[in-house]
């Protein structure tokens, strides 16, 4: 697929950040050893942290997916536009279930201004969930009987993802607010959420 692999190549690179937004919420190792956090907010920590691992996993195995094709010139367009279609959804549905998670816990316990934290970090999760979701219907229109519009649909989705990457570095640091203070320590204390700090330590870093 000659004519479509540097788009290939510039959707990874466009889409490489994605796991690292999780990674803002699960990076959490160091923490306050002296004066622990109130249980209520460690309680807070445990209902977020407990939903990260699995959608951590998720988010980053269709990164992995979309880079795997960058790499990939004879891939046929119906296998690409598979491909594409299932790591959009999947990314869509991971970033919906972390805001989900975020949304449900409420705001965190006896934190200054910690409910408008909470709500603009599940806001910003569900708004890229629902732009993956948008990536998604974009992808299953594409033409893969004709290479060239393909190439060209593949072009266009290529632009959305410059949004997209706005998107994520907002979400990052919406995450980073969330977690300041006694959060940061109640959510280092959780297990669930050093698996995935550690799963992102250890793994490759993407590149186009």
């Amino acid at each position: 697929m000659e004519g479509t692999n540097p788009v290939n190549k510039k959707l990874a690179a466009a889409l490489s950040g994605g796991a690292v937004l999780v990674v803002a919420l699960s990076g959490c190792s160091s923490s306050n050893k002296d004066s622990g956090p109130d249980p209520k907010l460690v309680a807070w920590a445990k209902t977020v942290c407990d939903a990260v691992p699995a959608q951590d996993a998720k988010i980053r195995t269709a990164n992995a997916s979309i880079a795997k094709i960058a790499t990939d010139s004879n891939l046929p367009p119906k296998t690409a536009k598979a491909t594409y279609a299932q790591a959009f959804q999947d990314m869509a549905d991971g970033y919906k279930a972390l805001a989900a998670a975020i949304s449900s816990a409420g705001a965190p316990p006896g934190v200054d201004g910690g409910a408008k934290r909470q709500q603009d970090a599940a806001k910003n999760l569900d708004g890229l969930s629902s732009s993956y979701a948008d990536l998604k219907k974009q992808v299953d229109g594409l033409d893969t009987k004709d290479q060239g519009k393909f190439a060209q649909g593949l072009h266009e989705v290529a632009d959305q993802t410059k949004q997209i990457g706005k998107q994520s570095n907002s979400g990052t640091e919406a995450l980073k607010r969330l977690e300041q203070g006694d959060v940061q320590a109640a959510i280092a204390k959780q297990p669930s959420c050093q698996v995935a700090a550690s799963a992102s330590a250890s793994a490759p870093a993407t590149t186009g």
